[in-house]
């Protein structure tokens, strides 16, 4: 046989010259020497099993079985080892996990019983401020009572409101927001919209007393101003009618029974009444004083001017007195009921003051005659008239010329014959015309 040349061998040479023949060889090799291993600690034998009943059984078990039945034997003893082990270490840290998951539980249903509570009120709420802006906007006959009582609600209404978006905002974006102890939510939510709104009152009431206090400080200012004023006014009117003070008081009139009797007057020359100005018995007497004083001064100034103050022609001359006279036409002792002015036929004769006529005509021993009525009971007649210049029922203003001088009826000559009565009375009317 001939050799190969140097440097050149073939694969079966060069296996064989490793110790293995062939590659296969090579390959199986590592199990090979693993199966020797496991036929020399597990050899080949027989086994004998004696039953209960005496019986023998022989059976032939292979290496490999035997190898097989040991190792499952030891992977069993191996795993009850792990698992009792795992059941001692593990148990406290899969009993801490059990109470976590059950707390992680109960905090999700409180925070689901808290989220639903306060969805509702909040929805509850904002169905209320709907109703409280569409009262305020489309009621007509508010009063300001009213409307204040309404606006406070809009108020607390919106605290609340905005107390629940802030819950609300808290439970959906807050990942460690803590649900509210008790499950009670109702109670717990009503406990903080109450201390909210307590909030909300409580700054409220602060800024309503230092409000009150302002307005409590203007309000005294203005009590203290309006009372000097009323005072001043109707001290100055007191002043004016002083001059006829002791006709009115012969008459039975004071200041404030005219005052009340003129407040009482409507009519188109003096306006509408004034009605008195009554307040509740509980509030401060300062200010039913205050109304008091006004009230006086007002009818006061409405009566200084309905009073038939004044001479009822220009440039007045008298002629003949009221009182006792002696007749000029027969000469007899007569009762003169009013004044004579001189005067030429066709003299204006002037209303002293606003009033109604309540009649024009013929009177006995009066001739044509105006007379007025002034209201708070005094009437004014003119006598001896030419020609009126008004009718009867027409209203007139101080100034109005209402007649003009003359001669007519029981008379010597041209002049007027003027009266002020008093309930149908005349009285000595020298102080109002003076």
């Amino acid at each position: 046989m001939t050799s190969p040349p140097s440097g050149q061998y073939s694969s079966e040479t060069m296996f064989r010259f490793a110790g293995f023949s062939s590659v296969w060889a090579l390959i199986t090799a590592p199990f090979r020497a693993i199966w020797r291993l496991i036929v020399r600690f597990f050899p080949e034998r027989d086994v004998t099993i004696i039953s209960n009943k005496g019986d023998l059984t022989s059976y032939h078990q292979s290496s490999f079985w035997y190898f097989a039945r040991t190792m499952g034997k030891v992977v069993l003893v191996a795993w009850a080892f792990w698992a009792t082990y795992t059941f001692i270490y593990h148990r406290p840290m899969l009993q801490s996990r059990t109470r976590q998951l059950e707390e992680a539980r109960a905090q999700h249903a409180r925070q689901m019983s808290d989220l639903g509570t306060y969805y509702q009120k909040f929805s509850d709420l904002n169905r209320d401020m709907n109703v409280i802006d569409d009262q305020i906007l489309n009621s007509k006959k508010l009063t300001p009572a009213e409307a204040d009582a309404l606006l406070k609600k809009r108020l607390n209404t919106w605290a609340q409101l905005d107390f629940l978006q802030a819950k609300l905002s808290e439970i959906f974006t807050n990942a460690r927001y803590e649900p509210e102890i008790t499950k009670m939510s109702d109670l717990s939510l009503n406990y903080d919209l109450t201390n909210e709104e307590n909030k909300q009152l409580r700054a409220q009431n602060a800024q309503m007393e230092s409000a009150m206090q302002k307005i409590y400080d203007a309000d005294s200012q203005i009590i203290s101003y309006v009372t000097q004023l009323a005072d001043d006014k109707t001290g100055a009117l007191d002043k004016e009618l002083k001059k006829i003070s002791g006709t009115l008081a012969s008459l039975g009139l004071n200041n404030a029974a005219l005052a009340e009797r003129a407040a009482r007057i409507s009519n188109p020359t003096v306006g509408s009444a004034i009605p008195p100005i009554i307040l509740a018995q509980d509030m401060d007497p300062k200010y039913q004083q205050l109304a008091n004083k006004i009230g006086l001064w007002q009818g006061l100034m409405r009566a200084d001017s309905m009073l038939p103050v004044g001479a009822p022609v220009n440039n007045p001359k008298i002629t003949s007195a009221f009182g006792v006279r002696e007749d000029p036409i027969d000469g007899g002792t007569r009762r003169h009921t009013g004044i004579d002015f001189v005067g030429t036929v066709g003299t204006p004769l002037f209303s002293v003051a606003p009033g109604r006529v309540i009649e024009v005509g013929e009177r006995s021993g009066y001739g044509h005659t105006v007379e007025i009525d002034h209201g708070m009971g005094f009437t004014t007649l003119y006598a001896h008239l030419s020609k009126a210049n008004v009718a009867k029922g027409d209203w007139v203003e101080a100034k109005d010329v209402v007649g003009f001088g003359g001669s007519s009826g029981r008379s010597t000559g041209p002049h007027l014959h003027y009266e002020i009565r008093y309930n149908n009375t005349p009285f000595n009317p020298y102080s109002f015309v003076k």
